[in-house]
């Protein structure tokens, strides 16, 4: 196995009082009066709670989240798993950026999602940012994951045409027996190699995860929202919380909410 770079995370930093390590249920880390209340504003287009019981997750698992962003679901996941779990956020190595203009963007996010993991230790425990190549993606040891989650990234992979190997690293890191979670824009059907609207087809995304040896175990539509018409030049980024239009058409985008979005757990056999 290579990975990039493994960073721990204050293990030794002392403990925040104010909130002594007890497990968690599911329902009190989506519940935590740390989460940044910007974030808990959007619960009602993630469905959190919803989303993750349904991947099937636990505080007694190793569960690896792939390309965390700024930590929305670090947020509930790191307490969650801090006292009889594990927490890893696999994040892209931002030297080994395919693209080399989402270099800043991406070491922009690895700072933030480190200072937020760091700064409530008695929160979140002492998890892991494990760094990958995103043109080589290795998540940790063969079979030692029992979930791994990923949150509206497949249409990244599939513009940096990598959407072959993340599949297969991710398969790789499971344990037999283990679940894919993941989350989606959901186009209206397949999409071309030239559309860059952020949506993909869950036909087409099944079909990938199928030939990296995934099999779909079950699919739900907690994150439907039958509002968004898929239709609009911009794609999914006019949509909140992106607002790519800044104050333009907002209240517009504001009523149509966060994008349709296909919920999808697969299992490695």
């Amino acid at each position: 196995m290579v990975v990039a770079a493994i960073a721990v995370l204050s293990a030794c930093a002392p403990q925040d009082e104010t909130n002594p390590k007890t497990p968690l249920t599911l329902e009190a880390a989506v519940a935590g009066e740390w989460r940044d209340p910007a974030n808990v504003a959007r619960d009602n287009w993630r469905h959190p709670l919803q989303t993750l019981a349904f991947f099937g997750v636990n505080p007694r698992q190793t569960v690896i989240e792939i390309t965390p962003g700024y930590g929305w679901y670090a947020e509930i996941l790191a307490p969650l798993l801090r006292e009889n779990g594990h927490y890893i956020a696999a994040v892209i190595n931002p030297d080994t950026a395919v693209k080399h203009s989402a270099k800043n963007y991406y070491a922009k996010q690895l700072n933030a999602l480190e200072r937020k993991l760091r700064a409530s230790p008695g929160i979140y425990g002492s998890p892991q940012i494990r760094l990958f190549d995103e043109a080589k993606p290795m998540f940790g040891e063969p079979a030692s994951a029992d979930v791994v989650l990923t949150f509206r990234n497949v249409h990244n992979w599939r513009e940096a045409d990598t959407v072959a190997l993340m599949f297969k690293g991710i398969f790789d890191v499971l344990k037999p027996g283990g679940t894919l979670g993941l989350v989606e824009h959901r186009a209206n059907g397949d999409v071309a190699d030239d559309d860059y609207s952020g949506y993909i087809g869950q036909n087409q995304l099944i079909a990938w995860a199928g030939t990296a040896g995934f099999v779909l175990q079950a699919t739900s539509e907690i994150n439907a929202n039958p509002a968004d018409s898929k239709d609009r030049e911009g794609g999914v980024w006019r949509l909140p919380p992106a607002f790519s239009l800044g104050d333009k058409d907002r209240d517009k985008y504001a009523a149509i909410g966060e994008s349709d979005r296909m919920t999808l757990r697969f299992l490695k056999p």
